[in-house]
């Protein structure tokens, strides 16, 4: 039997993080503190200029059940709980956030050997209704989803596209925007052995006919330290410098260039993760 496809939400997702993940131009502290007993507590930090935003989050996990809250500096409360194989492979999550009492939603995951679906409904009377599929194996796949609104009965959403995964390289083509454009995304390994990697993504908007790109790469120097670039046709050029510094901690120093701001400063970000 083959391996199963992964969902829609994962066509071009490999690109997407080459090309976007772990860049940060703010200040960003992460504390992770695990336990064994299946409890978790994660404290996390953001300054943006002179905002700063942090909250915390505690895990539980017991047996095929996780239950995760979070609050906020707003006094909000974020919860999320998780059940696995209440029928077989399936995966469904229950979220809400007080005091928001319309932020209800359920979401099902069903995974077959073929197939991988998702769907969502909010738990109030005039409900947002998600739905996604995918359809192939873990080579190649194709699927959609689409997300209609019930107060205002019109579509907030409706995108379809393939992907091709091999060993070295993974390609996908997204329609999406409501079909308004097309997203190509091609991500390439030239060395496995220090994880080099690059990555482009072109995006063609059919009713402007504008074309915008980004192009990107990844280094691994050694087996504590990544290097990443990124540079896109508006003019902007990224980097990224990673380093474990000990097990499971993490600095990362960002740094992005705007070549058409001549009179603003380059953009500097600092994250640190820890996990004692």
């Amino acid at each position: 039997m083959g391996s199963p496809p992964a969902p829609f939400s994962d066509i071009g997702k490999k690109a997407r993080d080459l090309l976007t993940k772990d860049y940060n131009f703010d200040h960003k502290f992460t504390l992770s503190l695990p336990n064994s007993n299946g409890m978790g507590l994660t404290a996390t930090g953001l300054k943006r200029d002179q905002i700063f935003i942090g909250d915390i989050s505690t895990l539980y996990k017991s047996g095929k059940t996780t239950v995760d809250v979070k609050i906020d500096t707003y006094s909000n409360v974020s919860t999320k709980v998780t059940v696995t194989d209440i029928l077989p492979t399936t995966k469904a999550t229950l979220s809400f956030r007080v005091p928001d009492h319309k932020s209800g939603k359920l979401d099902i995951q069903y995974f077959h050997p073929h197939a991988a679906i998702d769907s969502s409904i909010g738990l109030h009377p005039s409900p947002l209704l998600e739905f996604s599929a995918a359809i192939g194996s873990k080579n190649f796949s194709l699927g959609g989803d689409v997300g209609f609104d019930t107060t205002s009965a019109s579509f907030t959403k409706y995108n379809a596209g393939i992907s091709l995964n091999k060993s070295d390289f993974s390609a996908a083509l997204i329609l999406t925007d409501k079909g308004r454009a097309l997203k190509a995304s091609y991500i390439h390994s030239l060395d496995p052995l220090n994880e080099t990697m690059v990555a482009a993504e072109m995006t063609h908007k059919f009713s402007t006919f504008e074309n915008s790109f980004t192009i990107g790469s990844s280094h691994v120097l050694d087996p504590i330290t990544l290097i990443k670039t990124r540079f896109s046709d508006k003019g902007k050029a990224a980097m990224l410098y990673q380093r474990e510094w000990r097990p499971k901690s993490l600095v990362t120093l960002s740094a992005e260039y705007d070549s058409k701001a001549i009179d603003s400063s380059p953009k500097l970000g600092l994250a640190i993760a820890l996990k004692p």
